[in-house]
Order: structure tokens, then sequence, then C-alpha cells
């Protein structure tokens, strides 16, 4: 089963060569890495002095610029550029835990056709702060899950949750489904599991396929972040309304504040909550987006580029 890779690029760091060591020395071969960079003078410093072509002779590279990213139509381009059976998207920031990965996280293709797509577990970084590190097993637990239509009622959005840090497409399946969708300001992999499940296919949970990646998003971060998130759902309609997202937050709140109480981190809770607040600020400022002026829009937004082009 051929399998290929596809990762964007900004500013990457030296991790990028660690993920490609990681990648390389996994126990399913890879066909092709493509490499899809946003602004290429920052790609030409890190490699600068290496023999980078040399030794990671699977690596294709594309170009573009900051204006021209968006995180569906630069993803639909690298999937256009592989002919592979399977490929996977990965973040520059994304490092597998072990060799095993790719082999777990294609495991559900073979036991189940109807699978569209495959996710894996998020495991924090060492440095990851004490509530991020417990958010991580509220949105990747230790155990795995197929997803379909008939989770809906339990699941709600979580049904649909989907997350293109690292997961994995039957490209049979995406070509019927038409692919990412072509402009999205966020939110290209929940889009694209939504209309898989709605589709009658299959998400699947991949508690055994880890990669190590986390963030200590600021307040501001998060706001910024959740501000996208409220627009590309506003922006779908026909996928989110009937499955909104508050009652999954709120979940999430109980179950952090019971978590901090138990470990008697309770002095953590109001920097918690002033994390909840900017989340949800900004996810309601993006829900109504349009009623917004563009000059507050551009000072929320984490991806100004996308509303310069519109």
């Amino acid at each position: 089963m051929e399998i290929d890779v596809i990762i964007p690029l900004y500013r990457p760091g030296k991790e990028l060569f660690t993920l490609l060591d990681r990648l390389q020395s996994q126990t399913v071969p890879i066909g092709k890495i493509i490499l899809m960079n946003t602004e290429e003078k920052y790609f030409t410093n890190l490699i600068y002095g290496t023999r980078f072509f040399e030794k990671y002779k699977n690596v294709e590279i594309s170009h573009l610029s900051k204006q021209e990213f968006d995180h569906g139509l630069t993803r639909r381009i690298g999937v256009q550029k592989s002919q592979a059976e399977i490929f996977v998207m990965m973040t520059q920031d994304a490092i597998p835990e072990n060799e095993y990965l790719l082999e777990n996280l294609i495991a559900p293709f073979e036991e189940d056709w109807e699978v569209a797509v495959s996710y894996a577990r998020q495991i924090p970084k060492s440095d990851c702060n004490f509530i991020e590190r417990y958010t991580r097993k509220f949105n990747y637990p230790t155990k795995s899950r197929i997803k379909s239509w008939e989770d809906l009622p339990q699941l709600g959005i979580k049904t649909y949750f989907c997350s293109n840090v690292c997961a994995a497409y039957r490209r049979d399946i995406y070509d019927y489904l038409g692919g990412f969708i072509k402009r999205t300001i966020f939110n290209e992999d929940m889009i694209y599991a939504a209309d898989a499940i709605n589709a009658e296919y299959k998400i699947a949970y991949v508690a055994e396929a880890m990669v190590i990646h986390s963030h200590n998003y600021t307040h501001m971060q998060q706001l910024h972040r959740n501000f996208d998130l409220g627009v590309s759902q506003a922006q779908h309609p026909e996928i989110f309304e009937a499955v909104p997202s508050e009652s999954e937050g709120k979940r999430m709140v109980k179950d952090v504040t019971r978590y901090l109480k138990e470990k008697h981190r309770v002095g953590k809770i109001p920097y918690f909550y002033m994390q909840c607040f900017c989340k949800y600020t900004g996810y309601l400022l993006g829900k109504n987006y349009k009623k917004l002026p563009k000059r507050l829009i551009l000072a929320l937004t984490a991806n100004k580029e996308y509303w310069n082009r519109n």
C-alpha cells in the first residue's frame, strides 16, 4: 500500500529535521514527502549549508507566498501532487512518538473499507503546562474509537472531530467526496470529516498512533485561534448549526475543573477560567463576524492574509 506524507511549512525550525528523520524510520515505507512551504526564504535559510536533498531523497518541495496560503487550498494542491492510495497530512511541529506511527494510523483502513480518515493521538511536549497537558487527554484519550453517523446523538460535534496535525486519508474516498474545501480560514479537517460522516463513511481515532504535539498558547492567542474557529463554523452552517460546539465546551470546563480540584491545584482554576473566557469570546465573535467591521476582524483574527484576499 503506497503512502505519501504532505506537510505545510511556515518558518520551519530544526524540528523539521527531527520530523523527517522519524518519518524515514517508520516501519511502513513512505513514497514521497511533499512539503508545501510558505515563503521560500525561510526554508532556504534553514537548509543552508546542509545536504538536505541528498539526505532526504524522497522530499519534494513547492514554495508559495504568504498571500497564497490557504488552510484548505494549500493542502488540496499538496494532495494533487500525490498518486498514493493513502496520504498523510501532518504539521511541521508534530513529531512521531515512535516508528509505528504510520503502521498504526493506517490499520483501520485495512480493517474497515468504510473508514475515510484516521487521525492520531497527540501527546504533550515536555514543556507543556499542567492544564494543557490534561486537556490533551480530554481531546485525545487512550482508547481508540471508530465514529459514524450513528454517534451524532451521543457525541455531537465530537463526531466530526479530526486533526490534520496527523491524519491519514483514503485517496479513493477523498476524490469521491471532492477533497478539502478550496477556501477556508481554519478547520479544513473537520469540514472534510463532516462531509465523510454525512456521506455515511467513518472516522477513526487511533490512540496507538502517537505524535508529540502541544502548545502553551497565551490568552490572546487562544482568542485569535477561536475567532478563526468561529468564523469557519459560521461559514458552514449546513454542518455546524445542527451540532453546536458549546455543549462540548461546557463538558470540558467541568471536567478540567474537577481534575484541578482532585489534584489540589485549585489556584490554577482562575487562570483556566480566564483561558476559557478568551476562547469563548473569540469563538462568539467569530460566529458573528459578519456584524463586525473589517478593522475589528483584522484585530481579532490569527490569519490576516485570509481577509486581505477578500
